[in-house]
Parts: C-alpha cells; structure tokens; sequence
C-alpha cells in the first residue's frame, strides 16, 4: 500500500520545497523578512508571491500523498484528495468563467497590467517580469505604448523631469537582429514621434490584445496542457481514495 508515495511524489515536495526557497531567497535579498510590514508597500504585484504559493501547494500536496501512504494514514490521504479535488473545481471553475465572461476577464487584465505598470520601477522582480512580457508577446503597455503614461517616469506631463519622459521601456523595442547589446535607451522620446515613426521603433501592439492573439493560435497546446494537468488530478484523486479503501478494508478484518 506504500507505493503510492512513487518518486513523482517525493519530486512535487522536493520542488516545492524548492519554490519556497527560491522566494524566500528573493524575499531576503528585498529586504521584505526583516521588515514584513513592506508586503503591502508594493503598489503591483510582486512575483515572488508565485513561487510561495505554487511552492506552498506542491509542499502540501507531495507531503500529504506521500507521508498519508507511508504512515498508512487515512486522514492526510482524505485531506490529499479533497485538497487536490478543490484545486481541479478551481480550475475548472475559472476556466467556465473565463469562457463565459470574457470580456469582464479582459477589462480585469488590462487593469492588473496598468496597475503593475504604475509600480514598474517599484520593485526589481516585477520590472523584470514586464519586460519579459513585452519582449516575448512583442507588445507595449495592455493596449498601447500611450499606457505607460500612467508610470510617473515615462509620462508625458511638463512637470516630469525624468529623462525617461514621454518614452517607453527598453522592452517595447522593436529588436535588430544585428544588435548583440541591448540598447536600454532605446525606448527614450519614443512616444514624442509620430505614430508612424514609433511603429519603426517600439511595439504598438498592446499586451492583451497580443495575449488573445497568442492564445488563439496556441489553443490546442493549451488545451491539451490543462486536459493532461486534469487527468493527473483525477488520477491522484482515484489513487487515494481507492488506498484509503483499501487501508480501511484491512483495518476492519482486523
């Protein structure tokens, strides 16, 4: 009856112990663990908060398993799989509504991606995770490089006296292949030329309108991602339920 805790198992503790590390590591380098009050300073969104909690769930999920079937222990199987039962409702929930009300879904995306790009030079880990985004989707700002007027440095107001004003993150440009270097200030007075000009320079294209594009052209590897990420949820749930019968079954022919 232990075999249920195989090496896949004791892989999704190990890795969540891992995540946990990782963003424990990047809290202290922030200073956040010796001042825990600055959680809620950030104005956006700090992604170390995904490797806690994806982290914290792998941890939970691979102890629980793995520890409930070595111990033969009826209660961490059930908590294994009604925790694992919730995280599939979850999903699937989201994935119903997401279906249903996509346009809601959208205006709440393009309100988190202005709401971190207020708080881009706020915080390294983010400013990182922006970049990356516009790099890889190949866009500026959630539906325009004209957002970035919401971040105090990139805005085009006369009382800004940053150099950045009226630019655009080096991630909104356009990349020349040619360029071994990244050009950091490639973004600077991009928005001050004519539109026409920008498209030579910087993204035009906004994020979310490039995510939906990316999504529709990536539907079946998506789809068979979540479809297979479900499969192994419903497996795990079977498996657990059925060794906890099996466990009770042997304890009632005592």
């Amino acid at each position: 009856m232990g075999h249920f805790c195989s090496p896949t198992s004791s892989y999704v503790k190990f890795l969540g112990i891992a995540f946990l590390g990782i963003g424990l590591w990047a809290w202290n380098e922030k200073g956040v663990l010796s001042n825990i009050s600055s959680i809620t300073d950030l104005g956006g969104f700090d992604p170390v908060w995904l490797f806690l909690v994806v982290g914290g769930v792998m941890f939970i999920l691979g102890f629980a398993g793995c520890i409930g079937a070595l111990r033969e222990n009826t209660f961490l199987l059930k908590f294994f799989s009604v925790f694992l039962g919730i995280i599939f409702f979850l999903e699937l929930t989201a994935g119903v509504l997401a279906f249903v009300f996509k346009d809601w879904i959208k205006d709440q995306l393009y309100f988190f991606i202005n709401n971190n790009i207020r708080a881009y030079r706020d915080d390294i880990d983010l400013q990182n995770l922006i970049d990356f985004t516009q790099e890889y989707w190949q866009c500026c700002g959630a539906f325009g490089a004209d957002d970035w007027n919401l971040n105090i440095y990139f805005n085009c107001t006369d009382s800004n006296a940053s150099r950045e004003r009226c630019g655009v993150p080096f991630s909104c440009c356009t990349k020349d292949p040619a360029e071994d270097v990244i050009n950091t200030q490639c973004g600077y007075d991009a928005r001050q030329k004519p539109e026409v000009d920008q498209q030579i320079v910087i993204y035009t294209k906004g994020c979310v309108p490039q995510f939906e594009k990316w999504l529709q052209d990536n539907l079946t590897i998506v789809a068979g991602i979540f479809i297979g990420i479900a499969l192994l949820q419903i497996f795990g749930i079977c498996l657990a339920q059925n060794l906890v019968s099996d466990i009770e079954a042997v304890r009632a022919s005592w």
